[in-house]
């Protein structure tokens, strides 16, 4: 296992455990990067109330208004033994300091994610900034932590597909 930098950022930070007795590994932005405040992405949809609205539609809606969450990168992927994960959380001061959280709530890194054909297993954040401010986030910033743990599988599992693509790939 190791933490590598992807071609497009040469000189980004590999990610460390601050002390000895530290389970995560402190990732740094790679770019200086606006995360909006979360009212202006709110601002972007249509006023009109929807009872509900599909998955379908949401995500649909999403692609055209460019209105998601900010992936804030970090230059780095991680290549992992088989049966390992690489669990992302945001530092514990960026909600009570800064307002800033991760919108899917822990960041998953799976194995095949390295290298893929995509982005070479790039790892991204993804921030929601819910103060009433657009924030600047600089280069060498430390964003959040990685975790690399075990996980098993049930007696029955089969999987067997191959990752084909990136972000977001797996549901494809």
């Amino acid at each position: 296992m190791k933490f590598e930098r992807v071609s497009k950022y040469p000189d980004a930070v590999l990610p460390v455990r601050k002390t000895a007795k530290s389970a995560g590994y402190d990732f740094t932005v790679a770019e200086d990067i606006i995360i909006p405040a979360y009212k202006n992405l709110l601002n972007r949809f249509p006023t009109r109330y929807f009872d509900s609205i599909s998955l379908e539609d949401m995500g649909n809606m999403t692609k055209n208004l460019k209105a998601k969450p900010t992936l804030v990168p970090t230059g780095i992927k991680c290549e992992l033994n088989d049966n390992t994960y690489l669990e992302l959380s945001v530092r514990s001061s960026c909600p009570l300091k800064y307002w800033l959280i991760l919108a899917n709530g822990v960041g998953i890194i799976d194995a095949d994610y390295y290298n893929n054909p995509d982005n070479e297993g790039h790892i991204y954040f993804q921030m929601i900034n819910l103060s009433p401010f657009d924030i600047q986030l600089h280069k060498g910033d430390v964003i959040g932590q990685g975790i690399i743990k075990p996980y098993l599988v049930t007696e029955d599992d089969n999987a067997s597909g191959d990752r084909l693509g990136g972000f977001g790939s797996t549901s494809k």
